[in-house]
């Protein structure tokens, strides 16, 4: 986040961050819809990341088609070399079962809360 704050005022933009943590399957995030919003609304000129997929990691493409179509410009600050095809895809694959994983374990952590919480009443 420093490194993008630094670049910009360099370069003297005015600038917000928008930041956002989560999974890079959830398109549901306030900084994804906020940065969304600002796009087709036309209320910002270009958008400054650190790389690529920080932006967004499955559906890049999507957010850049709506940025050409509403003159926002997209800075990369540092390019990774170019990968491979075949190297993409493990990184997309392990991203994907990371986020799943999370998910189960998230999911089965909650369960378990849960259960706790039951017996505790019940056995009070």
């Amino acid at each position: 986040m420093k490194t993008v704050s630094d670049y910009c005022s360099a370069r003297g933009y005015q600038f917000k961050i928008i930041k956002d943590i989560g999974s890079g399957l959830n398109y549901n995030k306030k900084g994804l819809k906020e940065l969304i919003k600002l796009i087709c609304e036309r209320e910002i000129d270009r958008i400054v990341i650190n790389y690529k997929d920080r932006l967004i990691r499955f559906g890049y493409d999507i957010i850049e088609q709506m940025c050409d179509f509403n003159g926002v410009k997209i800075e990369i600050i540092n390019y990774t070399e170019d990968k491979t095809y075949e190297e993409e895809l493990v990184e997309d694959v392990l991203s994907i079962i990371t986020v799943f994983s999370t998910k189960l374990y998230g999911s089965r952590s909650h369960k378990a809360k849960t259960i706790q919480q039951e017996n505790k009443e019940l056995f009070k």
